[in-house]
């Protein structure tokens, strides 16, 4: 039975962080380009959320039966992160999440499981990851914000991507390591890395190469991963493939994606290759893995359907410009920067009991429909306003329903790490309106009529509770298309 890649989904944030800015702050030169940077509303979860989002957009049929998340950024411990994942997707309470975190091999782990028990049914994997650094080092500097999402699958899935083999190779030693508490990593000398990390890459190449039957000259495009840059350097250049099947990366204008590269590699690779093509994947973390792939004869289909959703490409969003962020509201939402909040209560812990009560609401953003005379409730009601008919509705999910802004208003009062507040009037394509916050807005460039999208984002954090909700966010951030009025691309 063929078995491998069905569909895949990239988010890359829209601010961005010019290197320029951190030198002008700090002196001295910071490097050329720039790195993504997720918002102050969002976290590993709430990227996870739009990749998996993407990857499940253009697909038809079954609901992944598996969810594997990964991450070394999680936004909470003893909890299981997953879990708001599956319930932003809208997934069946019988579909199973798991959480993969702590370390960046740890995605590694997530795309194998999540092929490995996917047989007659899908499972996804979700790789996300927000690297931070102390200021003005080379960890800010270089790093980036992201995630990825592959649905893996067989059967009678179309597989645009059949997994071919796999080698690893698994070593300690101490290259990087960040203990429970810290937000910036510890990194040694870069020489002892590269002399580490080369031959373990060697050996699982060489292993996965013979477990195919190929050799390195078959290989059509390679895609060489890790945090240490002198490793990844000196690996392009010894695998013996030809020069222009080496993939080149995003670190000039998103950096280095940590635990989330491997997914955004394997995209890139997916979006490029023709039928037939070999594609290999060498990733480098306390170890080497390197995995095999054959682009199948459904590729150039499956691409289609991604076009067709309005979905972006790796290469799209990586050379978008997206907002410009200036360096100390960087600092600002990275909690290196401490500021004078608004004279405003601080947000209250949202209370356990009436979030289960409203789960399908909060993850689903789910209106109801009544069935006597077809009004629309946000938030869903058991009453209809129009009619009065009670407990006559029908559930429908317009998390993914697209919008216009009726009205708006700018509050520059409220409580935000990023004033001022846009909150805005939705009225949704199909029927419904609520007042929510906007994101990665610019109050001067909103205007009545702004197309909208719903993003999955943390309205706030109260006692160690994020409370996950869903913002209104302009059409036409990077990795979207535009739509029109019926949500057509």
């Amino acid at each position: 039975m063929t078995d491998g890649i069905v569909s895949w989904g990239v988010y890359l944030p829209y601010w961005r962080l010019r290197r320029s800015a951190i030198g002008a702050s700090l002196g001295g030169p910071a490097g050329r380009g720039c790195r993504s940077v997720a918002s102050y509303d969002e976290d590993t979860t709430t990227m996870g959320v739009e990749a998996a989002r993407r990857a499940l957009a253009c697909l038809d049929g079954p609901v992944p039966e598996d969810l594997f998340f990964s991450t070394p950024a999680p936004a909470y411990l003893d909890k299981t992160n997953a879990a708001a994942v599956h319930g932003a997707l809208g997934l069946p309470g019988w579909a199973r999440a798991y959480d993969m975190v702590g370390s960046v091999r740890s995605s590694v782990g997530a795309l194998r499981t999540a092929r490995a028990v996917a047989g007659d049914h899908r499972s996804v994997a979700v790789l996300s990851d927000l690297r931070t650094g102390l200021a003005g080092g080379p960890e800010e500097r270089d790093s980036g914000d992201g995630a990825a999402a592959l649905v893996f699958g067989g059967g009678d899935d179309a597989v645009a991507a059949q997994w071919v083999a796999h080698a690893g190779t698994t070593a300690e030693f101490l290259d990087r390591w960040r203990t429970p508490g810290e937000t910036d990593s510890k990194v040694w000398e870069e020489r002892f890395g590269q002399e580490v990390y080369v031959p373990l890459v060697h050996q699982a190449w060489t292993e996965a190469l013979k477990s195919a039957g190929v050799v390195a000259a078959d290989v059509d495009h390679v895609a060489v991963v890790g945090l240490h840059t002198r490793a990844v350097g000196a690996v392009r250049t010894s695998l013996g493939v030809r020069h222009e099947a080496v993939v080149a990366d995003r670190a000039v204008t998103v950096g280095n994606l940590g635990a989330a590269e491997p997914g955004v590699a394997l995209a890139d690779m997916l979006e490029r290759a023709a039928p037939g093509a070999l594609l290999a994947l060498v990733v480098m973390a306390d170890g080497a893995d390197v995995v095999l792939l054959r682009a199948t004869d459904a590729l150039p289909a499956v691409r289609e359907s991604r076009r067709a959703a309005g979905l972006a490409d790796v290469a799209v969003q990586a050379a978008a410009d997206g907002g410009d962020l200036p360096y100390a509201r960087f600092l600002t939402w990275r909690g290196g920067l401490l500021r004078e909040p608004p004279r405003r209560p601080d947000p209250e812990r949202p209370g356990a009991p009436a979030t289960w009560r409203s789960t399908p609401w909060k993850g689903g953003f789910e209106a109801s429909d009544c069935r006597s005379c077809g009004f629309r409730h946000l938030p869903p009601a058991r009453v209809c306003l129009r009619c009065r008919t009670i407990d006559e509705m029908d559930r429908v999910r317009l998390a993914d329903v697209g919008g216009r802004v009726a009205t708006y208003t700018v509050d520059r009062l409220a409580f935000s790490l990023s004033p001022p507040v846009i909150g805005a009037v939705v009225d949704f394509d199909g029927g419904g309106r609520y007042r929510c916050e906007m994101t990665d807005a610019d109050p001067d460039a909103v205007t009545t009529g702004t197309r909208v999208e719903l993003a999955f984002r943390r309205l706030n954090t109260a006692k160690g509770v994020h409370n996950y909700f869903w913002k209104a966010r302009p059409v036409g951030a990077p990795g979207d298309a535009e739509v029109d009025g019926g949500g057509n691309a």
